[in-house]
């Protein structure tokens, strides 16, 4: 008889505990938003400005333009932090030619966190992410953009970055995947570094570089996250082939 009764019991507390491991789950996903992006399938590009030499400032004005030269941009975030006139602070390449130079000074916030980092695409289409010390010199770089701090180095979180720390913030970063993909995630509510590091490290990201803070936004459209406003240096935007 008591084994009957411990089976009877067993089945509800076993179904509770899936739909409890099923709801957390399901809260960890709503938290982060991501796109993750095949540089063979996607074209994946940094913008800063127009052909009349503008800024595009908000994601809606990179959408409108493209629009006008019949590309559609499915996917884009603000890529990286930047001074008061909207220029990029440290390294940014764009189409092979470098706009603003890197950036190795200490300093005070976020980008001078060191180890910062730089997330460029080669000549031959192949995404990487690196300590800044340790960009290549003779390599032929179409995009890049610095920023930091570093997030994930070497399959490890940044030493800086505390569990449980009170230092919350919506926050935007890039990874690099086990299978060369590029994953793009912004958090949809406020978060810490080292929570928001965590998240590319169990996604298997050698190395991850954070973008940028509260101001961050991301135009997503396939899972109804459109936000288009914005006052940015560096976009990132991601077409189709």
């Amino acid at each position: 008889m008591r084994k009957k009764n411990f089976s009877f019991w067993l089945l509800p507390i076993t179904l509770l505990i899936i739909a409890i491991t099923v709801f957390s789950s399901f809260k960890t996903d709503t938290s982060i938003i991501s796109y993750t992006a095949n540089l063979q399938k996607d074209e994946v590009k940094l913008y800063w400005k127009n052909d009349q030499d503008q800024n595009f400032k908000s994601l809606l004005a990179l959408k409108n333009w493209l629009d006008i030269k019949h590309h559609k941009l499915i996917f884009a975030m603000n890529g990286g932090m930047y001074k008061s006139d909207l220029s990029p602070q440290g390294l940014y390449i764009e189409n092979e030619k470098t706009l603003a130079p890197v950036d190795t000074a200490n300093g005070n916030g976020n980008f001078y966190l060191k180890p910062n980092g730089v997330f460029y695409i080669t000549g031959n289409n192949k995404p990487i992410i690196c300590r800044t010390e340790a960009l290549p010199t003779h390599t032929t770089i179409k995009y890049a953009t610095q920023s930091g701090p570093m997030l994930v180095i070497d399959s490890k979180i940044h030493s800086a970055f505390k569990q449980d720390s009170s230092n919350l913030n919506i926050r935007n970063g890039v990874g690099i995947l086990p299978d060369n993909t590029v994953i793009f995630a912004m958090s949809t509510k406020e978060i810490n570094f080292y929570d928001f590091a965590m998240y590319f490290k169990n996604r298997g990201c050698k190395n991850a570089l954070y973008l940028d803070g509260f101001v961050s936004r991301t135009y997503f459209p396939e899972k109804n996250w459109t936000q288009t406003d914005g006052n940015f240096g560096v976009i990132i935007g991601v077409t189709k082939k």
